[in-house]
C-alpha cells in the first residue's frame, strides 16, 4: 500500500513541527518589556552588541504550542512498554511522586540550619537503614548522584583503604569483558589500569582466566551480578574467596539489583562494594524524567573510608558529619556531591520501599525474573537465545535468526517502532553479536508481554520471509524517518542559521 501524503505535511492531528527557530518573526514579542532608559555609563569594555542575538520572536501561544506538540512526539514509560534491558525502566508510582511534592520537603534549602530539617535527615538515615538491612552490608555512602558515580565512590574507598595500609602498588583493576562501559571508565578515572577477563560459553565470568590475573598488584575486582548477559554469576563465592586470598576487594556493579532485592544479601556473596541505582531499583525518574541517585554499600573493612557528608545520632537529634575532625575515628575519603545527595530521589525511593514492605521487594524481584523468562520461553523457537537455561530479569537474544535475511538487528528495531513498541536495547552487550536485550520488568502485566511477543514473532516470520526492504524502510510512521545515525554522529549539526540548514 502506498504511503500516504498530505499537502500540509501533517498526519491527522499529529502536525509536521518546524525548529522554532524557523516559526520567528522579527519583532513579535510574547510579553512587554519597558524600554531600558538612557544608560550613563558604559561598563561593557566597547563590547555592546552589535548585531541580533539570533533567538527567535514568538508570541506566547507559539511558544506553548511548539513545546506542547514535541512532548507529544516524546516517548516514555508512562507512554507505553519500554524493554530496554539493563536499564529498569519500570513505572514510578504517582505515591512517591506525591510524597516527593509535600511541603516542607520540596521547599527545603540545604542551608538551613539542622534543628529545621530533622525531618529531612530522617529520611536519609531511614533509607540507609533499609539499604543496609537489604544488602547486609554495615555502611552505606547515599550521596553519589548516580550508578557510575557510586562506582566511583566504591572504587575511591578500595584506594583509600589501599594507600591507608601501604598497599599502593596494587594498580590493576580485572574487568569482565562484558561489563558496563562505565566499569573500565571508572576505574581509569581513579587512576587504574583495566585488565579485561573473558566470559565462557556460558555467559558467566571465566573463573580460571580470573584467578590467574589475581596477583598483589590488583586493587579490585568489579563485576555485575546478575551480569549484562542477564545471567546469574552462579560461581560468585569462588569469586570472591579468590578475590579476597589475593589480597584484593569485590566490587559488584549494582545496575542489576532490581532481580534479587530481597531475596539474596550481597554481603553473604562476599561484596565488599556496590552502588544501588535508586532510579532502577527502586522506580524513581531517570534519563529523560530526572535525576538517578548511586547509594554506595561498603564493607567492615571499607566503612570507615565513606565519603562526607553522612547522618549521625547524635545527643541532641540527628546531625549531619561534614567534616574529617568529626568523623570520629573514620577516615573519609572526601566528598563526591555538593549537599547531600539527590534528596528528592531519597523521598521517592523510601515511600517506594515503605509502600512495599520486605515482603512486597522480594515478590518484586520474583515477577521480574517471571516477566523475563516468560519473554524468553515465548520467543526462543523464533529468535535465537545468545545462552542455554534460564535468564535473571532480562534476556538476550542475537542476530543468528536473521543470518542470510539482509536484515539487521538496527533493521528489526527500527520495524518494531512501527508497530507502537520502543525497541528494546540493541548491539549491547558487546560480547554477543547483534544483541536484542529486552527487560520487561515486574511492572508490566501479561496482556502487555503477549501483545508484544505477538508482533515480535510476527516480525520474524516476515524477517524469515525475506521482506527485507521493508525493514529497511522503517519507521514510516514516525513524525521523522530513519536517519542516517553514523554521518549524525560524525557531523553533528549543533546551531541553527537562517538558510544554512535548509534541504
Amino acid at each position: 500500500m502506498a504511503e500516504i501524503t498530505t499537502f500540509s505535511g501533517n498526519r491527522g492531528l499529529q502536525l509536521e513541527e518546524p525548529l522554532i527557530f524557523e516559526q520567528g518573526c522579527p519583532g513579535r514579542i510574547g510579553v512587554d518589556i519597558a524600554e531600558p532608559g538612557p544608560i550613563d555609563e558604559d561598563r561593557l569594555g566597547g563590547l555592546a552588541r552589535k548585531g541580533t542575538i539570533g533567538l527567535p520572536d514568538l508570541s506566547e501561544p507559539q511558544v506553548v504550542r511548539h513545546y506542547t506538540r514535541l512532548s507529544q512526539k516524546n516517548y516514555g514509560i508512562d507512554s507505553g512498554f519500554y524493554p530496554l534491558g539493563s536499564c529498569t525502566m519500570k513505572h514510578n508510582p504517582r505515591l512517591s511522586e506525591k510524597m516527593a511534592r509535600l511541603p516542607g520537603l520540596v521547599d527545603l534549602h540545604p542551608f538551613q540550619p539542622r534543628s529545621t530539617v530533622q525531618g529531612a535527615l530522617e529520611v536519609i538515615d531511614l533509607l540507609a537503614h533499609w539499604l543496609k538491612g537489604l544488602t547486609g552490608m554495615p555502611a552505606v555512602a547515599m550521596s553519589p548522584a548516580a550508578g557510575a558515580h557510586g562506582e566511583w565512590c566504591g572504587l575511591m574507598a578500595i584506594r583509600a583503604y589501599h594507600d591507608d595500609h601501604g598497599d599502593s602498588q596494587r594498580t590493576r583493576v580485572l574487568v569482565p569483558e562484558s561489563a558496563h562501559g562505565t566499569n573500565p571508565a571508572t576505574a581509569a578515572m581513579c587512576g587504574y589500569s583495566v585488565d579485561p577477563v573473558p566470559a565462557t560459553e556460558r555467559g558467566r565470568v571465566d573463573v580460571a582466566a580470573l584467578k590467574a590475573k589475581l596477583g598483589p598488584d590488583v586493587a579490585c575486582i568489579m563485576v555485575t551480578n546478575p551480569n549484562t548477559c542477564g545471567l546469574f554469576e552462579d560461581e560468585i563465592l569462588d569469586i570472591a574467596q579468590a578475590t579476597h586470598e589475593a589480597g584484593a576487594f569485590f566490587y559488584c556493579d549494582g545496575a542489576n539489583y532490581n532481580a534479587i532485592v530481597g531475596r539474596v544479601k550481597i554481603a553473604d556473596l562476599g561484596v565488599d562494594a556496590m552502588h544501588i541505582n535508586l532510579h532502577k531499583t527502586f522506580s524513581t525518574p531517570h534519563g529523560g524524567g530526572g535525576p538517578g541517585a548511586g547509594p554506595t554499600v561498603l564493607s567492615e573493612k571499607l566503612a570507615a573510608y565513606a565519603p562526607l557528608p553522612f547522618v549521625v545520632h547524635g545527643a541532641g537529634g540527628l546531625e549531619l558529619v561534614e567534616h574529617a575532625e568529626q568523623a570520629g575515628g573514620a577516615k573519609p575519603f572526601g566528598r563526591v556531591k555538593g549537599y547531600h545527595g539527590q534528596f528528592g530521589v531519597f523521598i521517592r525511593a523510601l515511600a517506594y520501599i515503605l509502600s512495599m514492605g520486605a515482603d512486597g521487594l522480594r515478590q518484586t524481584s520474583g515477577d521480574a525474573v517471571l516477566n523475563a523468562n516468560y519473554l524468553l520461553a515465548s520467543l526462543k523457537d523464533v529468535l535465537s537465545a545468545s545462552f542455554d537455561g534460564p535468564c535473571m530479569h532480562e534476556c538476550l537474544f542475537d542476530d543468528r535468526f536473521l543470518k542470510d535475511s539482509g536484515i539487521t538487528t538496527l533493521d528489526f528495531a527500527k520495524m518494531l517502532i512501527d508497530e507502537g513498541f520502543h525497541p528494546m536495547t540493541m548491539y549491547f552487550p558487546l560480547v554477543v553479536h547483534g544483541a536484542l536485550l529486552m527487560e520487561p520488568t515486574e511492572t508490566e502485566a501479561k496482556e502487555t508481554l503477549d501483545g508484544f511477543i505477538a508482533v515480535i514473532r510476527a516480525l520474524a516470520a516476515k524477517a524469515k520471509a525475506g521482506e527485507a526492504d521493508d525493514f529497511k524502510a522503517a519507521p514510516r510512521l514516525t513524525p521523522r524517518r530513519r536517519l542516517d545515525e553514523t554521518q549524525a554522529a560524525r557531523v553533528p549539526v549543533l546551531r541553527w542559521k537562517h538558510g544554512a540548514n535548509e534541504g
